[in-house]
């Protein structure tokens, strides 16, 4: 099936038709309170190293990613504080990725949101490129990876991330799961880390929930045994941050490769959101950092939104 295109009108999937009426503005995101100040001779809460840069980069994620709203067929802007802005992100480089400002893409004229209350099957209207995440600031191109106009990946393609003896079961559920089409974008940072963001539309919400693709049995190409991220679960179960306002997190799963692992090690993840289904892979030869990673996982959530 042939791509839509980002600035213009795009093909309805099938069964779903967006009502002539806009959808109502949702409320104005709130905005995070002001950081109380410490009392004179008490010294901060000390925190392991890793989970305070996880926790950091979760409530500036959470803060950050709340998108404007207007009526249906506008741009959608994303605003990226400054961290003396934010609390707690005065500190120095916890390897964040430096991402560009964002913007939703924009809908055909009537077309409902993602999860506007006059779509209860979550469908995009919006053209499945549009809905890529940009590669960050540093981000240079990723020679292995095959897309054509539009971020157009072929299913064999996409295919090619999974274990061989895994991909004709995969080939063959797609044609009875109602894949319609298949994006992609990846890119590569001077660390080393590679990334792939894959966005597999289906006819319905119900058809991508079959994908298997994308759980902790998903046999990748070089990821032996997928482990749920251990650092991820603990920041959803910490109310040190709001990352239950802004992210459903219930819709989305973060793997990492086991440990020990070879010399690449590779992180996964899934996002349920209606009609599509992102695949997020990261990869770095020595281990990949789960900062980035996670950041990477909840802006392209957002996206989806």
């Amino acid at each position: 099936m042939s791509e839509q295109t980002t600035t213009g009108a795009v093909t309805e999937p099938h069964g779903a038709s967006p009502r002539d009426a806009p959808p109502a503005q949702p409320p104005a995101p709130r905005q995070p309170p002001d950081p109380a100040p410490a009392p004179d001779g008490v010294p901060a809460e000390a925190a392991p190293k890793d989970r305070r840069r996880l926790f950091a980069v979760l409530r500036w994620t959470a803060a950050a990613l709340v998108f404007a709203s207007a009526a249906a067929g506008t741009a959608y802007g994303l605003v990226r504080p400054e961290r003396t802005e934010l609390p707690g992100l005065t500190t120095l480089d916890d390897g964040r990725w430096a991402y560009p400002v964002l913007a939703k893409p924009e809908l055909p004229a009537g077309a409902p949101l993602p999860k506007g209350a006059d779509n209860p099957d979550a469908t995009h209207y919006a053209a499945l490129s549009a809905l890529l995440l940009t590669p960050p600031a540093g981000a240079g191109p990723d020679s292995g990876f095959a897309a054509g106009e539009d971020g157009a990946v072929s299913p064999e393609t996409f295919l090619g991330e999974y274990a061989p003896d895994a991909r004709a079961a995969l080939q063959e559920g797609f044609a009875y799961e109602g894949l319609r089409q298949i994006a992609g974008r990846a890119w590569t940072m001077p660390d080393g880390t590679r990334t792939r963001v894959y966005l597999l539309r289906f006819h319905s919400f119900g058809f991508g929930q079959l994908f298997p693709g994308c759980a902790a049995d998903a046999k990748l190409d070089g990821a032996a045994v997928l482990v749920p991220d251990p650092d991820w679960a603990k920041a959803k179960r910490s109310q040190r941050n709001d990352l239950a306002e802004y992210l459903e997190t219930r819709a989305v799963s973060v793997y990492e490769e086991k440990k020990p692992h070879g010399d690449t090690q590779t992180r996964l993840g899934c996002l349920d959101a209606g009609d599509v289904q992102a695949v997020i892979l990261q990869t770095r030869k020595g281990g990949a950092a789960p900062v980035p990673f996670h950041q990477t996982v909840i802006l392209q959530s957002q996206l989806l939104s």
